[in-house]
């Protein structure tokens, strides 16, 4: 019968998605493998691929659709054989204002493919069947298992939570042993709901209050509404505390220039937001107590210096993660940042790229910003805000000169790092950024 495509899950968290671009149309036919669709996140775009073989007999979503939920069926793939005549229209008690009854089953996932990346596949690894002892199983998969003679209750499927597919029955042989019945798995509990955030005024209320206003109304996208309820929570449970240090950038700046014409050949101009991220880095591997996350119930330390550098774009922001950080060169860094941040605004980086380290840098010197204060992207243990380089006067040894000084603000997760820690970490990041020949040892 024809197979449902469903929204994937392209990231541990995401819940709903833009369906961005079909890459096939009706009719078509797709091998497993192929890339069919383009499905927005709220930080990327990722391209999704067919598990399945067959013909793409229906699409359920237009492309531009925002907001789908994952696991909602957004295509059928017809088998050999099978016509668009043979998909049943959509029963009026699975439509998403109906609601269950009390003691109903849920649809399971299999029936389609695209479920949440990882999830776990309930009921053992072999013939993953539902209740009614039914295979979970693609039509060309069920075809060849017939040709071999193969019973599909002894293969272990690959597919999204264990459905079998074509490449499972190929390397199947035949005659294996019966795999031992598997204990009925223990049902998930519910996931806890969210703790309730203080709320302001409704929506409503906000409106009627700027009725007689001339206004202009924004609606919030998957980015959008990540950041609000992210940062709003960071903001709300984690214990921010602020350390402020000045560095004195005259002997940087001078290495840079330096530095910056030996590479002009290679191509490679370094920025001060690159000696900003190497010094960070091998600072966290000086005071390794700081290099910390918030797990929890415990604390995770870091070997490596994962640092993560706030890029903005538009609608947004990313934090790309530089992985390592402290065993590259400042060339290395520099490129790697770049192509980062290109990737960033064009919402092309892959979920690995931003999401981790235990650290992160947010610059807002280009734009004249003397200081600020920085939110915590939680697990990170700490960000440090960086301000502008300014010409500020300065009292070395009795006389007054003029200096090259940057502020900087390091936001801190008090439940992770303490008072005096987290002043080792920004005492090393500021030897670092006066000393920067060091940086090369």
């Amino acid at each position: 019968m024809p197979t449902e495509i469903l929204m994937p899950a392209l990231s541990p968290t995401m819940e709903e998605g833009t369906l961005a671009k079909w890459l096939v149309k009706e009719g078509d036919e797709v091998k497993s493998g192929d890339i069919i669709a383009e499905i927005e996140t709220d930080k990327a775009t990722m391209e999704f691929e067919a598990v399945d073989e067959g013909r793409i007999g229906k699409i359920l979503i237009a492309e531009g659709s925002a907001g789908v939920k994952v696991n909602t069926p957004i295509a059928v793939l017809l088998d050999e054989g099978e016509e668009a005549g043979d998909i049943a229209a959509p029963k009026p008690e699975a439509t998403a204002t109906a609601a269950p009854a009390a003691d109903a089953e849920p649809a399971p996932a299999e029936k389609g493919y695209g479920g949440p990346i990882g999830a776990p596949v309930a009921g053992g690894d072999k013939g993953k069947a539902d209740q009614g002892g039914r295979i979970f199983a693609s039509p060309l998969a069920r075809r060849i298992a017939a040709d071999k003679g193969l019973d599909l209750s002894q293969i272990k499927g690959s597919g999204p939570r264990g459905r079998i597919v074509k490449a499972d029955v190929e390397s199947a042989k035949p005659g294996a042993a019966p795999a031992p019945a598997a204990a009925p798995a223990a049902s998930q509990a519910a996931p806890a709901p969210a703790a309730q955030a203080p709320k302001g005024p409704s929506a409503d209320a906000v409106l009627k209050m700027y009725a007689d206003r001339e206004t202009t109304e924004v609606a919030l996208d998957g980015m959008r509404r990540t950041i609000a309820a992210r940062l709003g929570e960071a903001k709300q449970t984690i214990p921010h505390f602020y350390l402020r240090r000045s560095a004195k950038l005259d002997e940087l700046m001078e290495f840079r220039a330096t530095l910056n014409k030996k590479l002009e050949s290679r191509g490679v101009k370094l920025s001060v937001n690159d000696f900003i991220i190497k010094a960070c880095a091998l600072a966290l591997q000086e005071v390794p107590d700081a290099n910390a996350v918030w797990a929890g119930d415990r604390i995770l330390k870091l070997k490596p210096s994962d640092v993560a550098v706030a890029v903005a774009i538009e609608g947004g922001l990313f934090t790309p993660v530089l992985k390592d950080a402290e065993s590259k060169s400042l060339s290395a860094l520099s490129a790697e940042m770049k192509d980062l941040a290109q990737r960033a605004k064009s919402k092309k980086l892959a979920p690995h790229e931003y999401q981790g380290g235990s650290f992160a840098i947010s610059n807002l010197g280009m734009f004249g910003i003397e200081n600020f204060d920085a939110v915590i992207n939680p697990p990170h243990g700490a960000i440090l805000a960086v301000g502008a380089g300014i010409q500020t006067p300065v009292v070395e040894n009795g006389e007054i000169v003029i200096r090259n000084v940057m502020s900087m603000t390091l936001s801190v997760d008090h439940r992770v790092i303490d008072g005096a820690l987290g002043a080792q970490l920004l005492d090393a990041i500021v030897k670092h950024l006066e000393n920067p020949v060091a940086m090369l040892a």
